[in-house]
């Protein structure tokens, strides 16, 4: 059964009661875990980028405060629901060691080694995005991680672009990918659209749907076009985790309801219904 991450991103707007109701709400629409983010503008970027560049220089309010963590993790304590983060920088993966279920690496670090290792090493479980990679980039960070004795290791395909052009979702790499890695693989969507993720799971088998959750529409990055609104997603959600419900065991047997109905089967001997050994019997 595929596990819905609510991504969470930078849409908290560093206010404590606003990244609480987000646990909540991807608790109540069915979500599995919550993912968050832990960065410094300062150990993202580069000094000669944020020298020049205003706006990334503005991303210092995308910032989700330290202190916030300890209180959302007790929050999805009580909820049942997993809690996820993504360092950006190495000292954050120390901090988040005793808090997360498991680390979220994001695409944009997937060639770091040193910061992958760090993460593996915890021995936590750890996710890792593959958008804009190679097959042979992914495959040597996926040895990078088992190197340094990451035992739960899985992966999302996704398209880095906000929003995913629909026609370039290329969801047939979800089976490359667990091809040539050996690994599962889920779908990172940035495109919001239900068929994709309808089509992930249901024909490549995606073993987790990592998606961006918004509250309201007021942030920034809800404009940029791949957040969901919990409206949106609730449904589809729910839909999804009860059609797995039908798979059943895989036996061929008749079911509860279908017994009534066996001795109304046609006769082998004479073709016609219900079988000999209960015409005598019938009754309107």
């Amino acid at each position: 059964m595929a596990r819905f991450i609510a991504e969470i991103s930078s849409n908290h707007s560093q206010s404590l009661e606003r990244c609480l109701e987000f646990v909540e709400t991807a608790s109540s629409i069915g979500c599995d875990a919550v993912k968050f983010q832990l960065f410094k503008i300062e150990k993202l970027f580069a000094k000669e980028v944020l020298a020049v560049s205003p706006s990334h220089r503005e991303r210092k309010k995308w910032e989700l405060p330290i202190e916030f963590i300890p209180e959302i993790v007790k929050l999805c304590q009580i909820k049942g629901i997993e809690f996820a983060c993504t360092p950006f920088y190495l000292e954050a993966v120390d901090f988040l060691e005793d808090f997360v279920d498991f680390y979220k690496i994001a695409s944009y670090e997937l060639l770091w080694d040193d910061l992958l290792e760090k993460c593996a090493r915890t021995g936590k479980p750890v996710i890792l995005s593959t958008g804009m990679a190679t097959i042979e980039e992914i495959k040597h960070a996926v040895s990078t991680l088992k190197g340094a004795n990451c035992v739960d290791v899985r992966l999302l395909h996704c398209t880095s672009s906000y929003p995913t052009p629909f026609e370039e979702a290329n969801l047939a790499a979800i089976d490359t990918i667990r091809t040539e890695t050996n690994t599962l693989v889920g779908w990172s969507d940035h495109t919001a659209d239900k068929a994709v993720i309808y089509r992930a799971i249901h024909k490549w088998e995606a073993s987790d749907i990592e998606f961006h959750l918004d509250l309201d529409g007021q942030v920034e990055e809800y404009n940029a076009g791949p957040c969901w609104m919990p409206s949106r997603i609730a449904q589809d959600i729910n839909d999804v985790k009860r059609g797995f419900n039908a798979d059943g065991n895989g036996v061929k047997k008749p079911m509860p309801s279908e017994l009534p109905d066996r001795d109304w089967r046609a006769d082998p001997h004479d073709g016609l219904r219900p079988l000999k050994g209960i015409r005598k019997s019938f009754k309107v």
